[in-house]
């Protein structure tokens, strides 16, 4: 990662991944204290299914004017439902966090998620503690605890799983 990142960059705009971003993408993912390098490893094999045109997997990035990618986020529909989604992926490059970019990423996933008729969002966390802001985060924009399975990525590690659900817009 470059010394010469602005974080004051407004965002310009969000699409769809591209070859190129991936390295930003996992420069920031490394740079995260949230994910171990076996998360990393994953968070781009998604990237690149997405890229290879898999339709399990979308991925939006969030750029600034500059270019320079500040974010992005992966969801998909779940297997075996109708109208279930999963966010997979949701990540801001540290040094462009607490400035509602996010924010803006999950808007753009629940948006996607609508207009192909998803009437519900689901997103897996951890519940250690360095998860807490990710936690708050969930809960600030409308999601529910749904379920919390203990011990579920290693003893004390818990699984919980958050819900949103959407209504039909005509």
């Amino acid at each position: 990662m470059t010394s010469a990142f602005d974080a004051r960059l407004p965002a310009a705009g969000i699409r769809a991944v591209r070859a190129s971003d991936r390295v930003a993408i996992e420069d920031f993912l490394r740079a995260s204290k949230n994910f171990t390098t076996e998360e990393v490893e994953t968070a781009l094999e998604l990237i690149d299914e997405a890229l290879a045109g898999d339709p399990e997997y979308i991925v939006n990035v969030l750029f600034a004017g500059d270019g320079r990618i500040l974010g992005y986020e992966c969801h998909g529909p779940a297997s075996l439902t109708d109208g279930t989604y999963d966010l997979y992926w949701i990540a801001v490059d540290p040094r462009a966090q607490r400035r509602g970019y996010g924010r803006r990423l999950l808007r753009a996933a629940e948006e996607d998620v609508a207009r192909r008729g998803g009437r519900l969002l689901l997103i897996e966390t951890s519940s250690k503690p360095s998860y807490a802001p990710t936690i708050e985060f969930y809960k600030r924009n409308s999601y529910h605890l749904e379920a919390r399975i203990r011990d579920y990525y290693r003893p004390g590690d818990d699984k919980l799983v958050f819900a949103k659900g959407f209504t039909e817009r005509t």
